[in-house]
């Protein structure tokens, strides 16, 4: 996703969700297998697949998505619409059926705002004092608004902790406080992940209120006039200072107010920790003291008796974009649904870099694109077809916020109501077998329950996401779903792998987090190692197969907080 877009399925690595590309791009990190004695047990045999579930197709796909003719997919650009009409051409190929009431695609209206001065800083006073913060290198920056120009000026600073309203753990760090206006400064994550209290929201496990997404609709809610997330550290953040460039750079999309009438910021943006710790240094505040104060319960705001001016110019445009959808159509409940979801976008180009210029996305998102067109081809050939639709949602924009799929829950193909789940997957990594899957958020809802059941028959067992803190679980599309009721579950390979074990799994996932998330370096390489990936295949196949059954309702579980939202089903 955007700023970080978005994910990986769970890895500290491989999981994110992004790109790099060709030319001089390094290999996917592999670790050599322990040295075998003759004890040493066999490989387990390679699983059962149906025959639409193979590495050909799969490096087919994921080659062919990745590469320099697709320029990246970015929405609104040539490579949108080679990228959305190979996708049509797959499904056609296969035998599906539209999947929009006879149309492929789902026109999701599109703001574009690009940043005219690269180079634009913000200033801050305080003391009598000027101090200049750069973009890219101290700051990034953006509207999101829509609106051609936005003047900061001299506008109040207060310092409001995690920036969350979060009732459900009796913590309000906008109490007490008007911030109208004013400029707020607020830490990634959650006090949980601070303190490593596990009864301090959900300990080191992000919760919602930790997302950047979360802390900018919050401040505009309060009417603040900027919102600036200080990128304390990589952990915190779950991606580098370098992802949060990369996915900034170049025009910002979002959704028109007519369609998304939130409240939205004027200024909106992220800090490095050393420029948030010169900037309350200039006010004659230590940023590393009131950091640990601000995880504590009865954290106050603190005003910095400082001031933040900014002129942001921009260029802005509309367009159109679209999501991919396509079906098979239902035997005998034709008119409820099993959703199978994988963004097609990405990042583009970047004419600014020297060398590659593409992010190719090969892992992010080619391989969760993919997995669902191997699992639409064998919906398409099975001999009895599915009880309900299967529809093969393929959203644009969420790269840029989960735009696709947020326009897609307000303007459902099936209603909410029928809609039975969401499976959705976004950047495999394509490491090997493992004796495990991995489900991002794990302990939602009854579709883990299924799901682990099918992964019994492959004698493996589902684990839950290594980096509970990067918050992966909102990062990609079945997070809209989630938010309206329905169940949604995000898996991924799982790292406990059958060649080097857990510690050559993590490592290939901290590798790619490293040198590939959101770069050009995201490249498809012909050695891969899929097998794995076309295991979850199977599985995630298996599963829809099972949902796609008359009757079949998995509920979420009693304490997940979408449960409210679904209700009870028959």
């Amino acid at each position: 996703m955007r700023h970080l877009a978005f994910v990986l399925a769970g890895l500290a690595g491989f999981g994110l969700a992004a790109c790099q590309q060709q030319q001089s791009a390094p290999p996917a990190a592999t670790t050599p297998p322990p040295a075998r004695t003759a004890a040493a047990p066999a490989m387990p045999a390679p699983l059962a697949l149906a025959p639409q579930i193979n590495a050909e197709a799969f490096k087919r796909y994921d080659s062919t998505l990745a590469s320099d003719d697709f320029q990246g997919r970015k929405p609104g650009t040539e490579g949108e619409q080679k990228t959305t009409a190979w996708l049509v051409e797959q499904f056609k190929r296969m035998g599906l059926e539209p999947g929009d009431h006879g149309s492929w695609f789902q026109t999701v209206p599109t703001v574009s705002t690009e940043l005219l001065d690269t180079d634009v800083a913000m200033t801050v006073t305080a003391k009598g004092k000027r101090d200049r913060f750069a973009n890219r290198t101290d700051m990034m920056v953006e509207t999101l608004q829509g609106k051609p120009r936005v003047d900061l000026k001299n506008s109040p600073i207060v310092f409001l902790g995690y920036g969350a309203i979060a009732p459900n753990w009796d913590w309000n760090d906008y109490q007490g406080v008007d911030v109208k206006g004013k400029t707020v400064i607020v830490l990634v994550n959650d006090p949980g992940f601070a303190t490593g209290d596990p009864k301090l929201f959900n300990g080191r496990a992000m919760t919602y209120y930790g997302r950047w997404m979360y802390k900018y609709e919050e401040a505009a809610r309060q009417g603040a006039a900027a919102c600036f997330v200080v990128h304390t550290s990589d952990e915190a953040a779950g991606y580098p200072w370098s992802v949060v460039v990369n996915s900034g750079t170049g025009p910002q999309l979002g959704l028109p107010a007519s369609v998304d009438p939130a409240p939205r910021l004027p200024v909106a943006g992220w800090l490095t920790r050393d420029a948030a710790k010169r900037l309350f240094a200039d006010a004659g505040l230590d940023f590393d003291a009131l950091e640990k104060q601000a995880a504590q319960r009865g954290f106050k705001p603190v005003p910095l008796k400082a001031a933040a001016s900014l002129t942001l110019k921009n260029r802005i445009g509309r367009f159109e974009s679209r999501n991919v959808l396509a079906m098979v159509k239902g035997s005998t409940h034709p008119d409820e649904a099993v959703i199978y979801t994988a963004h097609w976008d990405h990042l583009g180009m970047d004419p600014q870099r020297e060398g590659h210029q593409v992010f190719g996305g090969a892992v992010d998102n080619g391989t969760g694109l993919s997995m669902l067109l191997m699992i639409a081809d064998a919906f398409a050939h099975q001999p009895t077809p599915p009880e309900r639709s299967v529809l093969f949602f393929m959203p644009t924009l969420e790269e840029s916020g989960l735009l696709g799929s947020k326009y897609y829950v307000a303007k459902p193909v099936f209603p909410l109501d029928k809609t039975v789940a969401d499976l959705a997957v976004d950047a495999l990594p394509p490491i090997g077998r493992a004796h495990d899957m991995t489900v991002i958020g794990k302990g939602q809802s009854q579709l883990e329950d299924l799901l682990a059941d099918v992964l019994k028959s492959q004698d493996r067992v589902i684990s839950a996401e290594t980096t509970p803190e990067n918050g992966f679980y909102f990062r990609s599309d079945h997070f809209n779903f989630a938010k309206a009721g329905v169940p949604a579950m995000l898996a991924s390979s799982g790292l406990d792998l059958l060649n080097g074990g857990e510690a050559a799994g993590k490592a290939a996932a901290a590798d790619y987090t490293a040198h590939r998330y959101h770069t050009p370096n995201d490249v498809f390489d012909p050695n891969w190692n899929v097998d794995g990936i076309l295991e979850d295949t199977q599985a995630y196949y298996e599963l829809g197969q099972r949902l796609a059954k008359s009757g079949v309702w998995p509920q979420w579980y009693p304490d997940s907080p979408f449960r409210a939202k679904r209700g009870a089903k028959p």
